[in-house]
């Protein structure tokens, strides 16, 4: 199976908007808000994965204060988590619970360069083995560490929230419901993504995701 397309410089941004915003025009009263939208392009491999732990369920603020304190004492290395005591790791501020899932990640030995070739579904299955790696996770992995074009999370409450504003919804949506409503965006839910993150920023005055 093919990956698809994906999105690696800002004119695939741009292609992703134009074609949203063809297809629902809502997206042009977010675009016209949010200005043009951040490649958000990172690399791929264990650090990328383990950022994203970091920032489960806490604060953007939060998870950058904490992944700054794991750079600076060097432990965003596989080896060097494994090698890491929990006291070390707690102090760079990770909860017991997200000790164990850096060393369940490190443990894990994912073949992160065979992940590059791999389809959506399947990049989705092997990260979700490990444990702390819930859906949420493995797809923002493979938005902005793969640049997949097509992948969403709608499990995000930013999203959630966002499309709720900008749909003029009754109520935050549900990971179902949502995850059920960008299915309209394909083949370019990934640029959706971004565009309601941006626009939540907006619409909230607060950063949605790192």
């Amino acid at each position: 199976m093919s990956v698809g397309r994906l999105i690696e410089t800002p004119d695939c941004v741009a292609e992703g908007c134009a074609y949203l915003v063809d297809i629902e025009p809502r997206f042009a009263t977010a675009f016209d808000a949010t200005g043009p939208l951040p490649l958000r392009r990172r690399p791929d491999g264990f650090a990328a994965l383990l950022s994203a732990i970091v920032s489960q369920q806490v604060s953007v603020a939060a998870a950058n204060a904490i992944w700054a304190r794991l750079k600076a004492a060097k432990l965003t290395g596989p080896r060097k988590v494994l090698w890491a005591t929990e006291e070390e790791l707690r102090a760079c501020g990770l909860s017991r619970q997200k000790v164990r899932y850096a060393k369940a990640l490190a443990e894990a030995r994912i073949r992160f360069a065979d992940l590059r070739d791999a389809p959506d579904d399947e990049v989705v299955a092997t990260l979700v083995e490990v444990p702390g790696i819930g859906r949420w996770t493995a797809e923002i992995y493979a938005m902005f560490s793969l640049g997949r074009a097509d992948v969403f999370a709608p499990a995000d409450l930013a999203l959630q929230e966002s499309a709720r504003v900008l749909f003029d919804l009754p109520e935050r949506p549900s990971e179902k419901a949502l995850r059920e409503m960008a299915a309209a965006w394909s083949p370019w839910r990934a640029v959706a993504a971004r565009g309601l993150w941006a626009y939540y920023h907006v619409a909230k005055n607060r950063e949605g995701i790192r």
